[in-house]
């Protein structure tokens, strides 16, 4: 029976901009769910038997609110363990904290996702799991529906400052998808890629896939689910 010690990352240090200023991950979700975004996505992977130490990186000063944001059952469990680490100035450098944090724990697998998901499910990390043993690094890729374009620059920004914008690339919805998280690695490998990251120029990485496929190689992939959707704007609680 394979034993190898799994640990889970869940990133909880973002600014929340998009929410106006209220921090997503401490806020309850609406009825029928009892728990807190947070509380919920730790509560997915503490039902998965394999997962040994879950760290949540969260801002300096948010520690003691982010532990209320928890059961008082999740915060004193054997197993998993939960920690707290500092989140760094973006996102690459709070999961390059939490991985440090985990060093001493030497895990054989780490699973790193977004605070901001709490409808994961323990199905979708045991499939994960099952996978990364396999090829080393793979995440869940959901599929779309509608048609993808590249546009030659940031389309938001451009769009605001009224300026024109132009499609670069007529993308394969066929070989397209959306990223979602959890995505799961070798942990000696996706430490030694973040270091790699940490010191890289223009190291703006949008997620840990992408420094794993600068970094060290391939990433496999896994249907997503479109229920592990993001909270990003306040309706998105409901």
């Amino acid at each position: 029976m394979d034993e190898s010690p799994i640990a889970a990352v869940i990133c909880a240090a973002g600014s929340s901009s998009r929410m106006g200023g209220i921090k997503k991950e401490f806020q309850r979700l609406n009825p029928p769910f009892p728990l807190t975004v947070l509380g919920s996505a730790v509560s997915a992977f503490a039902a998965v038997p394999s997962i040994q130490t879950i760290v949540i990186a969260v801002n300096e000063d948010c520690e003691d609110d982010a532990r209320k944001a928890l059961s008082p059952e999740q915060l004193c469990a054997q197993r998993p363990e939960v920690l707290f680490v500092k989140g760094g100035n973006c996102r690459r450098a709070s999961v390059f904290n939490a991985l440090c944090a985990l060093l001493p724990y030497n895990p054989c697998y780490v699973l790193i996702h977004d605070g901001a998901r709490p409808w994961v499910s323990p199905s979708l990390i045991e499939k994960l799991i099952e996978e990364v043993k396999k090829h080393q690094a793979v995440i869940p890729l959901l599929s779309i529906t509608e048609t993808p374009k590249e546009c030659d620059s940031s389309l938001e920004e451009r769009v605001t400052r009224k300026e024109a914008v132009f499609i670069k690339t007529h993308l394969k919805r066929a070989n397209t998808g959306v990223a979602q998280t959890p995505q799961a690695f070798s942990f000696p490998e996706i430490m030694r890629a973040h270091e790699k990251a940490a010191e890289a120029e223009g190291g703006d990485f949008t997620d840990d896939a992408e420094i794993w496929g600068r970094f060290c190689g391939p990433v496999a992939v896994i249907l997503g689910s479109p229920e592990n959707r993001k909270i990003t704007f306040p309706q998105d609680l409901c």
